[in-house]
Order: C-alpha cells, then structure tokens, then sequence
C-alpha cells in the first residue's frame, strides 16, 4: 500500500492556486473593468466513472454524488479563469463486479473558458484546461492483499473539457449547470509487477447556485 505525507498530497493544489492568482494579477486591469471579476459556486456533482480497465481485472469504480467550490475569475467579460476544489472522496473499489476495496481521490482542476454572452441573463460556456489527481487511502480487502499485494499510482495528470451555463437570477445570484470530462488514470502493481492501467476518465455533471462579488 503507499503512503503519501499532507504536504505532498496539497502541493498541486497549491500551485494550481498560485497559477490563477498570477493570471489574475496579470490581467487586473481588463478585469477590473467589470462590474466584479469573482464568481463563486457551489455545486452538487455526479461523478461517473468510465472505468476502462487495461489490467483484465475488470476493475471499476463506484458512481458518487459530492459536494464541490469552484472560484472563477474574468480576465475579461468572455474570458475567465476557474479553479475546483473539493475534499477528498472515497469510492469503492470492484473487480468483475465484487467488491475488492475503496480508494479516495482529490481531483482539482483548473480551466480557461470562453463566456458567449457574459452581459445577458442565460450565458453559456466552454472551458478547458488541466486535472491533477492524488490518490490516497488505499485500501484492499484481507484476502486480495494477501493473494495479490496490489498498490496503486498516486498521482494522475490529464485534460479536461467543460460546458455549462448560467443562468442569471439577479446581478449577483446565478444558477449553474456544469459538464466536465477528465483524463484520469492509475497504474495497478502486483507484488511489484505492472499489471496494466486503471483509466477512471470520470464525467462530472453538477448543479448549483454562484454569486459576483
């Protein structure tokens, strides 16, 4: 089983952040020309895994509904940055459909989108950008770990795709619909060996509510 340190497991996070914030700074002035350039929103997200498994384990994770922040921030009325954030989530882990242990994930992602009508009362997007995955509290039931001492990679890099919209209750209030696709994967090991890749490649459908500051 691996292990991973809180230090470790943030560290992405953290410089995802650090990424927004010097986008910000760098284009505050087209920002600032608007009304506010901050959105915040909070959804409520279907995670569905595609689970396409390259181990012949026939591996799969379950479906999940989380909560989830996201902060956005426009460079310019089409143009915004958004970062998600949520905390790490547990899923059950299968093969061929039994249950052989639950891992958690933390999946923050950082896209670019481009608003179609930023000044209208229904806005829609698209976005892309970026995912980091950690995967962290491993754990396999007694009898597969003492047949097979599987581990998994803990971290996974990939893409993601967006569209959504917005629609707007007020100057500040928003309802939010949001569709994300990501790349996201794991090499599986057993006792040592490379047994194949895990691509979880999950499609995220939230609903919720943004405010402007």
């Amino acid at each position: 089983m691996f292990r991973t340190t809180t230090t470790a497991f943030f560290r992405p996070s953290i410089a995802i952040g650090v990424a927004l914030a010097a986008l910000a700074t760098a284009m505050a002035p087209a920002a600032h020309a608007q009304s506010s350039p901050w959105v915040y929103r909070a959804r409520a997200v279907n995670i569905d895994p595609a689970d396409k498994d390259k181990t012949g384990l026939g591996l799969s994770l379950s479906r999940k509904t989380i909560p989830e922040l996201d902060f956005s921030y426009f460079l310019a009325p089409n143009w915004a940055t958004e970062l998600v954030l949520t905390v790490p989530q547990r899923h059950k882990l299968y093969s061929n459909g039994a249950r052989i242990g639950s891992v958690k994930h933390l999946p923050p992602t950082l896209t670019l989108q481009y608003h179609f009508n930023p000044e209208g009362s229904f806005r829609p997007y698209v976005g892309a950008g970026l995912n980091y995955t950690s995967f962290s509290g491993v754990h396999f039931e007694p009898a597969v770990q003492a047949a097979l001492a599987p581990t998994l990679k803990k971290n996974s890099f990939g893409l993601a795709a967006q569209a959504g919209f917005d629609v707007m209750l007020d100057k500040q209030w928003s309802i939010n619909v949001d569709v994300k696709k990501l790349q996201m994967a794991t090499e599986v090991r057993s006792k040592g060996a490379n047994v194949g890749k895990f691509r979880i490649d999950p499609l995220l459908v939230g609903v919720g509510v943004g405010y402007r500051f």
